[in-house]
């Protein structure tokens, strides 16, 4: 039963009301010519049944279905028409709101504009102090050498018959051992053979000649089982000939002679020796022989050995005891009673006497000068052995007008050329750490040598500089810096030689470990100090006398005045960077704290 007034509502969702019309409970509605419309787009005819927009009796979509037959009623022509309507409203709401959104995205009021464009709110960059050892590093890179490296091209003496010097015989190739006394090459006929020793050749070495170098090639021919019998250290006797002779005849050469007239020389004072003998005896004879003499005794002494005038065994008359009636240093006996002998005879016996003495004084000087010599350019010296070869540049019939190869002897080494500003920085002892990145390996070492003057060109031991990194490269102008040698605690292995390596060098380092801050922490006072400025734990900062040490990557160590002052773990001021997080990243020591641009300023 319905109270009186109230809906009937029927299965189907209508409803009625008490006077017959049909309501829908789901929102459907009647517009005033009787045509129900619901909000999902459903309407029905006057007779009650439902229409859909797409004609298909299914909902939600956006077709619209045709209109019934003209069932005679007036208003059954305006659903369609009312339908489109409602449609179109719809339409319109929804474009008005993307509209709006639009506007509200893309439109900006003056003062937000001005907020979005203006600087940041600043806020401190900081960084942890830290407790470590702190070295100070030097980065740049070499070339792997030998000790030693030298250029064979020697050059024959003038006037031995070539008119060019031409390579007659290359028994070596790269890459072979060299052994000490060995045969390099053969130029015009001629042999180069390998010496040990540390000092150049700079002259030829004749008989009779003294210094270093002799002493060194004397050293070397011991070496390789020559004796210099009794000769002196550094002086170039009998002895030192007779070696130099068995080692250039070991590898099957003959020596130059040091005076190249066949012998001539000594020949004649050989002659002029006999000569003066033969005048002694003659003289002795005319003179005759006093009381103990021997007439016919060759007389080779010196005639001014003893007084010529004085008593003797008997009467003389200008010829008394020579020597005191002594032995004479031929061997013959002048002295005793002249026999009667006139004074001229005397004279002429003594000046024989003296001629024979200067006779054989050339004799000895001119057998001393003759012998083998040795040439500066058939002679090579190395500082160790065994060598190998680097190099061959000639060949066999080919004139000599530059190297004929190249010869490496001792260990391996790092050679590299610094520029001013690395130079400075580095001297002999520093360790090193040497690093290959062809073959992996790390090896230490030190400096051994940095050179006190430039490079001019081609350095010495016959090596181009080593291809240079980080502007260590030789200049176009060709002045390739300052020569800097490492060398490895460990010899280095064979297999580097010629490698490009990269040099680190430990320039400084803090005693032990200290208290280490990055560089924009440490700020210089008016007073000439410098300071850090500590952030406390409620960000309260402070400044704090500080004395600096060791830098060296982007670190330095720091010592506090006061002791205590500074500990490691707390925070130290290096920058300002904007609150949001807005900048460039890394963006420290730029301003203060207070944004007032002052480079480097600690906060206050």
């Amino acid at each position: 039963m319905n109270e009186p007034g109230d809906v009937a509502v029927e299965r189907d969702g209508d409803a009625r009301d008490p006077d017959g019309d049909a309501v829908d409970p789901g929102g459907d509605a009647r517009d005033p010519g009787g045509d129900a419309v619901e909000p999902d787009g459903d309407a029905r005819d006057p007779d009650g049944d439902a229409v859909e927009p797409d004609g298909d009796g299914q909902a939600g979509t956006a077709d619209v279905a045709p209109d019934p037959p003209d069932s005679g009623t007036p208003d059954s022509g305006a659903l369609g028409r009312g339908r489109r309507v409602v449609l179109g409203v719809v339409a319109g709401a929804a474009l008005v709101a993307v509209g709006g959104l639009l506007a509200t995205v893309l439109v900006k009021s003056p003062a937000q504009v001005a907020a979005e464009t203006g600087p940041p709110a600043q806020g401190l960059l900081t960084a942890e102090v830290e407790r470590r050892v702190l070295a100070r590093t030097v980065v740049t890179r070499g070339t792997v050498v030998a000790d030693q490296s030298v250029d064979v091209a020697p050059q024959p003496r003038a006037g031995e018959g070539a008119a060019a010097a031409v390579v007659t015989k290359l028994p070596l190739k790269a890459g072979d051992a060299v052994a000490a006394g060995q045969l390099l090459a053969e130029v015009s006929g001629r042999p180069v053979f390998a010496l040990k020793g540390t000092l150049p050749v700079y002259r030829d070495l004749r008989p009779g000649a003294t210094g270093d170098d002799v002493a060194q090639l004397q050293q070397a021919l011991r070496a390789l089982g020559h004796g210099t019998g009794a000769d002196a250290k550094g002086v170039f006797g009998a002895g030192t000939k007779a070696a130099l002779t068995a080692r250039y005849r070991a590898i099957g050469y003959d020596p130059l002679p040091a005076v190249a007239d066949g012998g001539e020389a000594v020949k004649a004072a050989r002659q002029a020796v006999r000569t003066a003998q033969w005048a002694v005896e003659d003289a002795s004879a005319d003179a005759g022989t006093g009381a103990g003499g021997r007439s016919g005794t060759p007389v080779t002494g010196n005639a001014s050995a003893g007084p010529t005038s004085g008593a003797g065994d008997g009467e003389t008359t200008g010829v008394g005891r020579v020597g005191g009636g002594g032995l004479a240093d031929g061997g013959g006996l002048a002295g005793g009673k002249s026999g009667g002998g006139e004074g001229g005879a005397g004279r002429t016996l003594a000046r024989a006497r003296q001629a024979l003495a200067d006779a054989r004084a050339e004799l000895a000087s001119v057998e001393a000068a003759d012998g083998p010599m040795l040439p500066a350019s058939e002679t090579v010296v190395l500082g160790s052995f065994p060598a190998r070869v680097s190099g061959i540049a000639g060949r066999v019939g080919g004139p000599v007008s530059g190297p004929v190869l190249t010869l490496s002897a001792g260990e391996l080494v790092v050679e590299t050329y610094l520029k001013d500003d690395k130079k400075q920085l580095l001297r002999a002892g520093m360790s090193v750490v040497i690093a290959s990145e062809a073959t992996g390996l790390d090896a230490r070492g030190k400096v051994a040598l940095v050179a006190g003057e430039r490079s001019a060109g081609r350095p010495a031991g016959g090596q181009q500089p080593g291809p240079g990194a980080q502007g260590d490269a030789p200049g176009k102008g060709g002045d390739p810096g300052f020569r800097m040698v490492v060398r490895a605690d460990r010899p280095l292995p064979a297999a580097l030689a010629g490698q490009d390596v990269r040099l680190t060098i430990e320039s400084a380092s803090t005693d032990g470990q200290a208290l280490v801050v990055p560089v924009t922490a440490v700020s210089a006072t008016a007073d000439g100090g410098t300071v850090v400025t500590a952030v406390g734990g409620d960000g309260t900062p402070r400044r704090i006398d500080v004395r600096v040490g060791t830098s060296g990557d982007g670190y330095v160590a720091v010592t506090p005045v006061r002791a205590g002052a500074l500990t490691a773990g707390a925070k130290v001021v290096i920058g300002a960077a904007p609150k949001d997080g807005g900048g460039r990243d890394g963006q420290v020591g730029g301003r203060d704290p207070k944004g007032t641009g002052s480079p480097r300023r600690p906060a206050e």
